[in-house]
């Protein structure tokens, strides 16, 4: 994790599949998808303390997770 509690989250949205998708440089193995950035974030969260446990990462009692957003458009 990037420092003691952070977890960066990157959410890329895939135009093709209509689905956000989750993936994480602090949390190895996190890969999620979702309709909507809000239930992902929240599959997100219930998945961190079996990938924390899994990466054998610090136990901290709160995670500040930090996610960044992309999408992409065409302008026409």
């Amino acid at each position: 994790m990037q420092s003691k509690n952070q977890c960066r989250v990157d959410f890329q949205y895939d135009n093709e599949a209509g689905v956000w998708i989750a993936t994480s440089d602090d949390l190895t193995g996190l890969i999620l998808e979702s309709e909507s950035p809000e239930t992902l974030m929240k599959r997100v969260i219930a998945a961190a303390p079996e990938l924390i446990e899994l990466n054998n990462l610090p136990k901290y009692k709160t995670i500040n997770f930090y996610m960044t957003r992309h999408e992409s458009a065409v302008i026409a």
